[in-house]
């Protein structure tokens, strides 16, 4: 199947699982403590344990989410899990639905193939399709939820120009100015390594740098 019949999050799945090889089990990624395994089987336990995803953001359920995906980790060969995810959810999974990849996936396996790649000291920018710019840009709207604690009204802007208010808290206001991936890095709480420019007061810019964050 080529490319574009395929898609940017297909493709993306296969960059994705390809990283996760090449850097190995124990190799360090962004996701705070986690190592490849430990995303590898994350991703697994997300896709193929319809029992254990709703921890993943419901911080309640979040202990028993864990505890599956460390015993996943534990009790599947690195390789195996690399390739379960290669190959796609299983037949009863939610995500296995018509669409549901597509809408649910983009952001998810973009920002994780930056964790893996960000991780190593050698990285590189990679330029990315227009498909996936523009399906990550249609997606971007999660960082509503993930900054909605954040106490000045942020921008994220674009190099066309085009801008998405994200956060409407605060009488103080800054223009976040980047490509559409490290835009979504950013506002998904990779800050250290997102390649953007913070535009506006130095109030606000110090009290949007020193406010954490992240999913």
């Amino acid at each position: 199947m080529s490319d574009i019949e395929d898609g940017p999050v297909r493709r993306e799945r296969r960059l994705l699982a390809d990283a996760l090889a090449e850097a190995g089990p124990d190799a360090a990624t962004l996701c705070s403590g986690w190592t490849a395994r430990d995303l590898a089987a994350h991703l697994i336990v997300r896709e193929g344990r319809p029992d254990a995803a709703p921890g993943i953001l419901l911080r309640p359920l979040a202990f028993y989410t864990e505890r599956v995906r460390r015993r996943t980790a534990r009790g599947v060969p690195f390789d195996r899990l690399v390739e379960r995810f290669r190959q796609g959810p299983p037949k009863f999974s939610p995500y296995a639905l018509p669409g549901v990849d597509k809408n649910a996936n983009g952001v998810e396996f973009f920002v994780h193939h930056e964790d893996v790649r960000r991780a190593r000291p050698d990285w590189e920018p990679r330029e990315i399709s227009p498909e996936l710019e523009e399906l990550l840009w249609r997606r971007i709207k999660i960082a509503r939820f993930v900054l909605r604690k954040v106490h000045v009204r942020v921008t994220l802007v674009q190099p066309d120009g085009r801008g998405l208010r994200v956060s409407g808290r605060g009488r103080e206001a800054v223009r976040v100015h980047g490509p559409v991936g490290e835009l979504v890095l950013w506002a998904l709480g990779r800050r250290d390594v997102a390649d953007v420019r913070l535009i506006g007061a130095t109030n606000a810019v110090k009290t949007l740098t020193e406010t954490g964050w992240s999913l």
